[in-house]
């Protein structure tokens, strides 16, 4: 059952692209989109991730939170995003639901305009429609939750993304049987969410217990609740080819440097033997 705070954010969403969506809109955005991604490379956020040695982090931009409030307002996208790219992140999430989260798709465009890196749409995608305009927009990949989605939406949303425009759709669990649906749908790309959506507590016991089910050929992500990088390293050892991190890194004084001590913490522990081929049977 999808928990009532998720219930309402779908429910807002739903309302909102039911009014903006039309046929003729429709197919505009979609014959936009084609000529735009023929031009742009495909799969970045899966190839800057499955391309390195060591994990790698996606750092996020978020304004707000349901669960944290206000999380930093004296900073914009655009300078965030620089200082990740100095940081050293693999690639950038930006969120940009607006009721909840105060975000907005101008972000992303800033954002993209201010960095080279892969940039991951965090939103609550249930449609097309916006798959479409994270592309014209500039992104590399976007976000699926398989809580928000029925088995047949989920497949054909990550059809739109990958089999049709080329883009990345990380697609996001919290519960082995969330898992199973996203393997069934052809998910290659797998976050993992430590935050519970029913009571949004977090516990990193989640990406600890799900990896042991994961696809051997999928990447898996670890997101939420990530704060040292003793945690990174354990769970780089378990195979976590990437993490999801946000609100530390806004919440930081500089947040170049913070980033930096994480990604050196995910390259420590690559040198001391936590790899990927490490663990596999």
């Amino acid at each position: 059952m999808i928990p009532d705070f998720l219930t309402q954010i779908i429910a807002t969403k739903r309302a909102q692209i039911m009014r903006d969506r039309s046929d003729t809109k429709f197919a505009r955005m979609r014959d936009e989109v084609l000529a735009t991604r023929r031009k742009t490379k495909p799969f970045r956020l899966r190839d800057a991730l499955a391309g390195s040695s060591c994990p790698g982090i996606i750092a996020e931009f978020k304004r707000t939170s349901p669960s944290a409030g206000v999380i930093r307002s004296d900073v914009g996208p655009g300078e965030i995003a620089q200082a990740y790219e100095r940081g050293g992140a693999s690639a950038i999430s930006v969120v940009t639901d607006e009721e909840y989260f105060g975000g907005s798709l101008g972000d992303l465009v800033t954002a993209r305009a201010q960095t080279l890196l892969p940039i991951l749409r965090k939103d609550f995608v249930i449609d097309p429609t916006q798959i479409f305009a994270a592309a014209i927009a500039g992104a590399d990949a976007i976000l699926l939750i398989v809580a928000a989605l029925d088995d047949i939406s989920l497949q054909r949303l990550r059809e739109t993304a990958e089999d049709e425009l080329g883009l990345d759709a990380l697609v996001e669990v919290h519960t082995a049987e969330e898992l199973h649906r996203a393997t069934k749908a052809g998910a290659k790309l797998i976050g993992v969410n430590n935050r519970d959506l029913r009571t949004l507590r977090v516990s990193l016991e989640t990406s600890e217990r799900l990896m042991a089910d994961a696809p051997r050929d999928a990447i898996m992500i670890s997101e939420s609740g990530l704060s040292g990088g003793g945690e990174l390293r354990r769970l780089a050892a378990l195979g976590y080819r990437g993490f999801l991190i946000g609100e530390m890194l806004m919440r930081a004084a500089d947040p170049a440097a913070k980033l930096r001590e994480l990604v050196q913490a995910c390259e420590d522990g690559t040198d001391a033997g936590f790899t990927t081929e490490s663990i596999q049977p």
